[in-house]
């Protein structure tokens, strides 16, 4: 939830500007594109739960939400998910032109459990 320390852990991030809240708006600058960053909305907040970014084209022509969750294990760990879901007239163009993302989020995954365990990166 700390912003300011996002990019310390999380792949491929440069800079994460705003605060976790809802309705709040988010700047994320990349390392692949560090001069234009993607606007994020946060959304369905939970603290120590989950919570959604959303970002995309105007009118919903095209939106991708993420969603992160955060669910207790009987064991005392805890298991994270991240499902995105891209949507909006433009979704089936569009999604197609995405890149596979699966190498990115095992490595934002990698990040967030050695942050998580007591990594110092």
């Amino acid at each position: 939830m700390d912003t300011s320390r996002y990019a310390d852990w999380a792949a491929g991030t440069q800079r994460l500007d705003g605060q976790i809240a809802n309705g709040e708006q988010l700047e994320l600058f990349t390392v692949s594109k560090p001069d234009k960053p993607m606007t994020l909305r946060v959304s369905n907040l939970d603290p120590q739960k989950t919570f959604t970014l959303s970002g995309g084209l105007p009118f919903n022509l095209f939106r991708g939400d993420r969603t992160f969750t955060l669910t207790p294990q009987a064991d005392g760990t805890t298991e994270f998910s991240m499902c995105e879901v891209f949507s909006g007239l433009l979704s089936p163009l569009l999604g197609r032109l995405i890149p596979d993302l699966t190498e990115s989020f095992e490595a934002y995954a990698v990040g967030l459990k050695e942050k998580c365990e007591g990594d110092t990166r």
